[in-house]
């Protein structure tokens, strides 16, 4: 991870020197943009004895079909919009027609758009939720191999990987196959996004401390609920609000055992969290506290709107939250009527102190990236197009957009200006950001740590992130790929198994369920098949493990 953090943070000079020598080398471009973008892009790793490239110009058009990012659609109505990629038009000479599916039917219309065979030049996705595999979409001839196409037209991606062991890795598939220009984190503060936060002002109230264990987070939920934290005279607290999408992607509490909430990968062992012991014991824990007034008791029912105003109103302690639109936004909304709101992150709790536990944590690359189909008449020059977010000049154009106007050089740190930090429009900072490039949210590029770095604002935010990336993160599943034949056989049982184990979870907390039966519900998810998908997922694993 260090070297690419090297290799994207030079100094402009450095930069500028670099694009001297490489456009020396390789000749000139006939394209449009030539003297900025083909330096930008290189052409070939010969001081590392590679063949010299093919040389191929930039596209004069191409379709590309992504997903509408929120943050964009706020303000824009398609990515033609984002100033980065207006800047690269420039330089490039390539129009792009950006195809949006419907917010909310992106993965529906994504397997429509594969069933019907008529596809655009790219694909970007997040491709472990695709029903089959890339090795399989690869030997149907809907996207291509790009290993050799990313060798000879992609300097600056080949460069990133061939520095970057575990990046190559992680974005090969089991046969072999690089099937995306990817998506990758540029450094593990990256990778830690989200955790437990408690009201720091309550705790200060009671005089209570951040807890660090279980029995700690049971003394502090019941002072929460006993000692009128939030002043008002009445008892409307909200201790704690529970959710089993936040268990599930971050760990918190049924880590405390050791175990996750789905697969995870235990010293090279695939388990499934909900069949093993431990997972009763998390279970009677949490339904002791929901009997006991501890956590929401309409914490089914309770959707994001209803989240904010609860938090809002004064009413909740703790629940799970990101930095951003957890920590910072909560207390910009909430400061207005309650001036001393302030929330702290807490560590995942374990059983004893100084338990490192699981915790939310996001793998390098998690399958988002450019695909290109077969459909695309010009491969060479569309990789070529997209290798240019990999050099030293993409690289900062898509994580900090405009130099003058979306970010200035101060010491040869990239600051954000205050079009981007305090909008004139009034803009949230992820839409200010949005609105110049991509770095708040994916698309095919190093994300770089200086944009996270200036988008936590608060102490908090970056105090928080510092505390949660202080759990375990050594069981976490990597980006295995499925085969079509596992994928078919497995798919359908975790259906069932995913929508029966959320079912019986809230029965549990909540009571309608005795924990007694929790040998039952063990025994009903062994019937529907779930030891195929753990050898399954097992044999993925392996073939991870395996890979060069």
């Amino acid at each position: 991870m260090k070297n690419v953090l090297k290799v994207l943070t030079t100094s402009v000079a450095a930069a500028s020197l670099m694009t001297a020598l490489l456009t020396g080398c390789n000749g000139k471009d006939t394209s449009p943009g030539a003297s900025t973008a083909a330096a930008a892009a290189g052409t070939t790793a010969a001081s590392k004895g590679a063949e010299p490239a093919k040389e191929v110009g930039f596209p004069k058009s191409l379709t590309y079909w992504v997903s509408l990012n929120p943050n964009v659609a706020a303000t824009m109505k398609n990515y033609n919009e984002i100033a980065a990629y207006k800047e690269m038009e420039k330089i490039t000479g390539t129009k792009v027609d950006f195809q949006h599916p419907p917010v909310g039917q992106e993965l529906d219309q994504f397997n429509l758009m594969l069933a019907s065979g008529k596809l655009p030049d790219v694909i970007e996705f997040g491709w472990a939720g695709a029903a089959k595999g890339p090795d399989s979409l690869i030997k149907d001839k809907q996207i291509l191999r790009l290993n050799e196409l990313i060798e000879q037209n992609a300097p600056n991606l080949s460069k990133v990987l061939a520095e970057n062991p575990e990046f190559r890795k992680l974005v090969t598939t089991d046969e072999g196959n690089i099937y995306v220009m990817p998506f990758l984190l540029g450094d593990p503060i990256l990778a830690v996004v989200n955790g437990p936060v408690l009201r720091k002002d309550w705790l200060d109230k009671l005089g209570l401390a951040v807890p660090k264990t279980l029995a700690e987070w049971e003394t502090v939920l019941t002072a929460f609920r006993d000692k009128d934290p939030n002043g008002n005279g009445e008892k409307d607290e909200i201790p704690y609000l529970f959710s089993i999408a936040d268990m599930d992607f971050n760990h918190l509490f049924v880590g405390a055992w050791g175990i996750g909430s789905d697969f995870y990968n235990d010293n090279g062992t695939i388990k499934y969290g909900p069949v093993e012991p431990q997972f009763k014991e998390f279970l009677a824990t949490m339904a002791k506290w929901y009997k006991e007034g501890l956590i929401d008791q309409d914490y089914a029912t309770t959707d994001g709107k209803l989240k904010d105003a609860k938090v809002t109103n004064n009413q909740l302690g703790a629940l799970s939250a990101y930095p951003g639109s957890g920590i910072s936004r909560y207390t910009s909304l909430t400061q207005v009527n309650t001036p001393g709101f302030k929330l702290v992150g807490a560590p995942y709790p374990g059983l004893q102190a100084g338990d490192k536990v699981m915790g939310q944590y996001t793998m390098p690359f998690t399958g988002i990236g450019a695909a290109i189909t077969t459909s695309a008449k010009n491969p060479a020059e569309i990789v070529k197009w997209l290798d240019y977010k990999y050099g030293e000049e993409g690289h900062m154009l898509f994580n900090f957009g405009i130099e003058g106007e979306s970010y200035k050089m101060e010491n040869g740190y990239p600051k954000y200006t205050d079009l981007i930090m305090n909008n004139p429009d009034k803009l949230p900072v992820t839409q200010a950001m949005a609105k110049y490039f991509l770095a708040s949210f994916n698309g095919p590029m190093v994300q770089d740590k200086r944009y996270i770095e200036q988008y936590f604002t608060m102490p908090e935010q970056r105090e928080a992130q510092q505390v949660w990336s202080q759990a375990d993160h050594s069981k976490e599943m990597p980006l295995v790929t499925l085969t079509a034949d596992e994928s078919s056989k497995t798919s359908s049982i975790m259906n069932d198994v995913k929508t029966y184990r959320d079912e019986m979870i809230n029965k549990f907390i909540m009571g309608t369920e005795p924990i007694d039966n929790f040998d039952k519900f063990v025994d009903t998810i062994k019937g529907m098949g779930i030891d195929e998908a753990i050898k399954v997922r097992q044999a993925a694993l392996d073939r991870f493990n395996q890979r060069q």
